[in-house]
């Protein structure tokens, strides 16, 4: 039997914040991701232009070209991001903003891990899901945890150093991976 084709994922991350929580939950799934796949990080956020229905066509800026052809480049999606204010950050928010449409997320795998210690973002991850629902995504409810995560389990290489919280992020990777296999044979 021939090998699979690759499954390749975009992480996301909601924050720009160094040594974030989130982005290391997603450097650490991409560090995690199964044999026949790969990941990638996004990390142009900060360079994004705010959104404007009357930018949303060609030229597009730079940044949301390259945004939206990375997209068009990948089976699915992983998002990691923090609450703000009771919901998503305003710069993700933006970024999001982009991605609804063709060429975004329309219709695309979609996974999320929510790192908040106690229960926390809860709201975000509400809001988050009203937005990809709005956007056409598929979330993949499989390939969406709450894994809380400390900043004491990350390592001096920003990664999760924790086993057990590594292995729940690299079941939702591995869940995100099949669903787009699934998607694929059916």
């Amino acid at each position: 039997m021939p090998a699979s084709p690759d499954i390749s994922l975009l992480l996301l991350c909601g924050s720009l914040r160094s040594g974030s929580v989130n982005a290391a939950v997603l450097a650490t799934a991409a560090a995690c991701v199964p044999a026949g796949a790969r990941g990638s990080i996004y990390a142009g956020m900060a360079d994004l232009p705010h959104f404007n229905p009357d930018d949303d066509r060609e030229p597009l800026a730079a940044p949301v070209a390259d945004l939206r052809r990375r997209l068009g480049e990948v089976d699915a999606v992983l998002i990691s991001t923090p609450e703000y204010a009771g919901s998503l950050p305003g710069s993700f928010k933006n970024l999001l903003d982009w991605t609804v449409g063709s060429g975004g997320l329309y219709v695309k795998p979609v996974g999320w891990i929510n790192p908040s210690a106690g229960g926390g973002a809860k709201d975000t991850y509400h809001a988050l899901c009203l937005v990809l629902d709005r956007a056409g995504a598929a979330v993949a409810d499989a390939a969406t945890a709450d894994i809380p995560v400390g900043r004491e389990a990350i390592g001096a290489d920003g990664l999760i150093a924790d086993a057990a919280i590594c292995a729940r992020i690299a079941e939702v990777v591995g869940a995100l991976v099949a669903a787009v296999r699934q998607r694929r044979h059916s």
